[in-house]
This record gives C-alpha cells, structure tokens and sequence, in this order.
C-alpha cells in the first residue's frame, strides 16, 4: 500500500492551510452570494468554493484536508481565480500543489514602483532604461536619451529594441551590431517561450520577417540565451565614438521588468562626452 513520505505530508498540510486560509479572507458580498445569517465563522463555506470552482464538494473538502489526490492545472487556474490570489500567491499554489510553476501568462502592464523609477534618475550621466519581457523600453533617464535619442518622441515600436536594431540603418553601421543583435535577438526568442500565445509576438516576428532579411536570417538560427552584460560601442552623430559596458539587472517585484545600464568605459571619454550633450538640458 502506497503511503506518503513526510516531506509530501508537510507538503500537503501546507498546500490544505494555504487553501483555509484564502478561503477564510473572503466574504461571500466580494465574489457576489449573499451573506445570509447562519455563518458561524469569517470566509467562504467549502461548498461555495467548490461550486464556483466547478468541483465536488467531497473532492474540495479532501483538498483542504491534505489528502494525496490528483489536481490539474485547470482546477488550480480555478481556485486561483475563485479565491482572487495575486500572482505571487498563484505561483504558491502551484509550487505546493504540483511543485512546478504555474503557466506564464501574457505580460501584463508595466508598473513601475517609484523607488525604482527614482534610482533611474538618479542614474546621473549613465545611461540607463528599463525594459518589458517584448525588450520594449519603458522608461529612461536623461542620459540615456542624450546617447541613444529622444525616446520621448518615438512611437511605442520605435522603442522596441529589436525593432530598432532591424531597422535603424545608423545602427547596423557598427561593427559590433551583429554581436550585439544575437544577443539580443536570442534574450528575444527566450521571452517568446514564455508567451507564445500572445498574439503581439506572431505580429511582430511577422513584421520583421517582412521587411528584413537579416532578422530572417538570425532569426532562422534558434539561438536562446540570457546573457546579463556585455560591451558596446557607436558613433554618436555631435560627439563622436561612445563606449559602454552594459548589464541588466532584474527588478525584484517584476520578472517582467529589467534595468539596463549602460556604464561609460574607463579612459573612453565617453562620460565628459555625455555630460556635454546634457549641459543644454540644465
């Protein structure tokens, strides 16, 4: 006769709290039943859960009891939804549940919290911008405009950094633009894995593929990798040659957020050349 080993045990106890505990926090006016007045405790009753999810109410009451059962991802997408977890707590159900991760979900807005958003800033005359999971730049500081251009007149696909290295001419001029572009191009298909039902991605890769023969030819490779720094380098039309190290760095609250800085290379000159073309701006 099968029995479970502690550690499943512990893991089902655990995922049975979690489960009480959600269900206890809401009250039956925020998923929309009536209160009534029987209810000798706070929270949902097993069988409202049950009925909203779409399961038994023998199979629920087995869950809560840590019981060793089958869950799909389907039921578990239910429950997520029914007792209104945050994305932190979804990915909690899931570890316990099915000791996996649950399902990546298309990007959602960007929220970018102010401390972050003020390091930015704070950045000084390094350039520096932050950028989604589609490698779109969402924000930037000044710096990052004298060097780069003014992101503030770009359209949303200009800002894109893929699109922009397919189709910016001044770009592919630099003798480092194909390293640089299969980097990219490989974080690129890496982050398509994560969301490739979302439809944005066939328009864009479609697009590409249109209107550029290089982006079909890189793309054809299936290169994959994260790669968190590097180097680069451009000739920036007042100022001359610009040389940078960058590195991404992942935000904390957003695994869909990135900080990429680019940090003007020692001896280059790139850093007075910099804060020349930011002196008009003060």
């Amino acid at each position: 006769m099968y029995r479970m080993n502690q550690v499943e045990l512990n893991r089902h106890h655990e995922l049975a709290e979690f489960l009480r505990s959600r269900r206890a926090r809401l009250s039956p006016e925020q998923i929309g039943l009536p209160r009534g007045s029987r209810r000798r405790t706070p929270g949902l009753r097993r069988g409202e859960v049950a009925m909203l999810a779409g399961v038994s109410l023998e199979w629920y009451t087995w869950l809560e009891q840590g019981r060793d059962i089958n869950v799909s991802v389907q039921l578990l997408e239910s429950l997520a939804r029914v007792l209104q977890l945050d994305a932190t707590e979804r990915k909690h159900l899931f570890l316990l549940a099915l000791r996996q991760p649950p399902p990546v979900e298309a990007p959602t807005q960007a929220n970018i919290s102010p401390s972050l958003g003020n390091f930015l800033k704070q950045l000084g005359a390094t350039p520096g911008c932050i950028v989604d999971a589609r490698l779109n730049i969402i924000a930037w500081n000044k710096a990052f405009c004298a060097a780069f251009g003014d992101y503030e007149t770009k359209s949303e696909r200009e800002r894109n950094v893929i699109w922009r290295l397919f189709t910016a001419p001044s770009w592919q001029n630099n003798e480092q633009w194909l390293e640089h572009t299969r980097i990219y191009l490989a974080q690129f298909r890496a982050g398509y894995a994560r969301f490739i039902d979302d439809p944005w991605w066939a328009r864009q890769i479609a697009d590409l593929s249109r209107i550029s023969q290089q982006f079909r030819n890189l793309w054809a490779h299936y290169d994959v990798l994260t790669v968190p720094e590097g180097r680069k380098s451009f000739r920036h039309p007042l100022v001359g040659e610009m040389e940078f190290d960058f590195l991404f760095l992942q935000a904390v609250d957003s695994s869909d957020l990135r900080l990429l800085i680019h940090t003007p290379r020692e001896t280059s000159g790139t850093a007075e050349k910099i804060e020349r073309l930011l002196e008009p701006q003060r």
